[in-house]
């Protein structure tokens, strides 16, 4: 059975505590972004370390090497839209398709040493990119092709969750 894919409008998780992950936007600042962003890199790590780490709970979930690989790309998608914006005037976002991105991939059959390495690194480049952010740069807007429109503040604050809550669906904290 294949992933039903999602498309669920996440931006509410700028304005409230999501209630699954419990992640809370009001409990970061962007200068604690670099940080955290690495230190979930390492319990991603951890995961994909797992003897488990292509099996899928469901049919219809991904498994935790799914999810890697996922949170990896996410890292260089965000690492790209974040440079985008601390170079450009309201850039608009190209769409991304995830689910078709996976399947384009094939994440189930990569190497989870590989993609652990290969998360981490991703996680350090857009880490490093956040680290720039000044104060006179973390209000610069971006914008998706929908017309959802983020600061870099609500950028990495709608990238830290997609990690956080990714780290809830496979069991980690």
């Amino acid at each position: 059975m294949s992933i039903t894919p999602d498309t669920k409008d996440w931006t509410w998780v700028l304005d409230r505590p999501c209630p699954d992950c419990g992640f809370d936007p009001a409990e970061q600042a962007l200068d604690d972004l670099p940080r955290l962003i690495r230190d979930t890199a390492t319990t991603w790590s951890e995961v994909l370390a797992r003897r488990d780490v292509g099996v899928r709970p469901a049919p219809d979930v991904w498994s935790p090497l799914e999810y890697g690989c996922h949170v990896r790309d996410v890292h260089g998608l965000f690492a790209e839209r974040l440079r985008l914006m601390l170079d450009e005037d309201e850039p608009t976002f190209a769409n991304w398709d995830q689910d078709a991105t996976a399947v384009e991939s094939d994440y189930p059959s990569q190497d989870p040493v590989v993609v652990a390495g290969e998360l981490v690194d991703a996680a350090g480049t857009v880490a490093g990119v956040y680290a720039t952010v000044t104060p006179a740069t973390r209000d610069r807007r971006g914008m998706r092709s929908n017309g959802d429109v983020f600061s870099v503040e609500s950028l990495g604050s709608y990238h830290l969750h997609d990690v956080v809550h990714h780290l809830h669906d496979v069991g980690a904290r």
